[in-house]
């Protein structure tokens, strides 16, 4: 995970104690620092204590801010008095640059509340808000109205935070493709092109005939495909498998790789049944599986936008995502579910896996044909699930996001598979189901849920349900 650069705007107001917002400074970039956090910030040479307070403040710190746009993800404010609203909300506006921005303010201490020690920023991070409201700039609240930079708390919002910013970053000009047709009975993954070009995520596609026409071109020589079928080697154990089959993925994974470095692809869905199995041999699970282990998120079934759900959570966590079936209740417990995929999940989420064929699609085309799953139970751990849809009826970009667990419940199965519990599970399948929504989700080994709530609700203007476990 590359590392996250935040400009910072140290408030200040002249009849509160200067010193406050001397030593407030120090012990903020202090704390972005213990934590891994690059800052941008004026120099006490710069500014009085290289703080914001008068217009020219702000423009100064504007111009560094550009000086240093492509290299800032977010801005945080920090208010160590009560600040002065109007030369913080300028020096962002000033500056052009459209990032998240978090808004912190130090807490006062009871036996300092008069002249000398008080700091009232918790009434200036009010005054601080209100004005980035009437300027139209977007912001993040710390967990707690007013924070010390040490406390626990503000080192989570600073993680938070830094999520949504890179979530914001990727999902900005972000190139996607799609490989083969919509599966005629797929109804379910349908989605706009339009509305997804809107929300600034260009689709690329490319015709299934086109690969396998690629394919057929290559030569078995080839030494891209040497390289690929030791890379499929060395991720999963093959024992059992076909060399022809295998072959037939090496150059599948070649062909693929190709073109989404040629086109600059972050991530990408295929179409996979049936035509894959029918008119070429193999399943593309596994290569789907080693693309979104290397943090190149595939969905199946021309799910393209499920797998921006996919991308979306890897951003936040900067570690892979799969997609699944909301696929089977558990027993009789109304808050566990089992998930499954035939399966292309990352290694990542496996307790142990290998290669096999597809027993469901093997009923219609035979098992000689559908070699390539990754196969296994996944493991346990923390779960953060999101499932991003088109809403083509109201022109909009919608999502539902949530946390829960996956858990060590013994399950027999085939494919990829694990229970999860979800606090107030009916209450999401209700919402699920009553707005439409896929039967697909895309998973993470995280808890971000916050983070992108607050990237697509907030920044991106989507629609947003942040399922909470109370029943209403």
């Amino acid at each position: 995970m590359s590392q996250t650069t935040w400009g910072v705007i140290v408030g200040n107001r002249g009849f509160f104690p200067a010193a406050l917002a001397r030593d407030g400074r120090s012990e903020v970039l202090k704390v972005l620092e213990q934590e891994g956090y690059r800052s941008i910030c004026l120099k006490t040479e710069d500014t009085k204590f290289g703080v914001v307070e008068t217009l020219q403040d702000a423009r100064k710190c504007a111009d560094l801010f550009k000086q240093h746009r492509d290299e800032i993800d977010g801005i945080l404010v920090t208010l160590p008095n009560f600040g002065d609203e109007k030369a913080v909300a300028n020096a962002i506006r000033l500056s052009g640059l459209e990032v998240p921005v978090l808004v912190h303010a130090f807490p006062d201490e009871p036996h300092h509340m008069l002249m000398g020690g008080r700091r009232d920023s918790f009434c200036g991070k009010i005054s601080v808000c209100n004005n980035l409201w009437q300027y139209g700039i977007r912001f993040t609240l710390t967990s707690r109205h007013t924070v010390a930079p040490s406390a626990d708390s503000f080192r989570r919002d600073l993680k938070m935070f830094a999520a949504t910013c890179r979530i914001v970053k990727g999902l900005k000009n972000a190139r996607v493709g799609v490989i083969g047709a919509r599966p005629a009975a797929f109804n379910t993954v349908r989605f706009s092109e339009k509305l997804m070009e809107h929300a600034g995520i260009s689709v690329e596609t490319l015709d299934l005939s086109e690969v396998l026409g690629r394919i057929s071109r290559m030569k078995d020589d080839d030494p891209r495909l040497k390289a690929k079928l030791d890379s499929i080697h060395g991720y999963v154990p093959t024992q059992g498998i076909p060399s022809a089959s295998l072959n037939k993925m090496g150059k599948f994974g070649v062909v693929v790789d190709d073109w989404m470095q040629a086109n600059e692809l972050a991530g990408s869905s295929v179409q996979c049944w049936t035509a894959m199995e029918e008119f070429f041999g193999v399943v593309p699970c596994t290569l789907m599986s080693m693309m979104s282990n290397n943090l190149l998120p595939s969905a199946c079934e021309t799910d393209m936008i499920g797998m921006i759900a996919m991308y979306i959570l890897q951003l936040a966590s900067g570690t892979p995502s799969a997609i699944v079936d909301w696929n089977n209740n558990y027993g009789d417990d109304p808050d566990k579910a089992v998930i499954f995929h035939c399966s292309n999940l990352p290694k990542h989420f496996f307790e142990d896996f290998k290669m096999d064929f597809q027993e469901i699609i093997a009923t219609s085309v035979g098992k000689e044909s559908t070699f390539g799953t990754v196969v296994g139970k996944l493991k346990a751990g923390p779960l953060t699930y999101c499932r991003v849809s088109t809403d083509d009826l109201h022109g909009r970009m919608r999502a539902y996001v949530g946390e829960g667990e996956i858990t060590s419940d013994k399950l027999e199965s085939f494919g990829g598979y694990g229970v999860v519990k979800i606090p107030a599970l009916q209450k999401l399948m209700h919402y699920v189901c009553k707005n439409g929504y896929e039967h697909h989700v895309s998973v993470n080994r995280s808890h971000y849920g916050r983070a992108v709530v607050e990237a697509l609700g907030n920044y991106k203007g989507w629609e947003v349900y942040h399922h909470q476990p109370e029943w209403s």
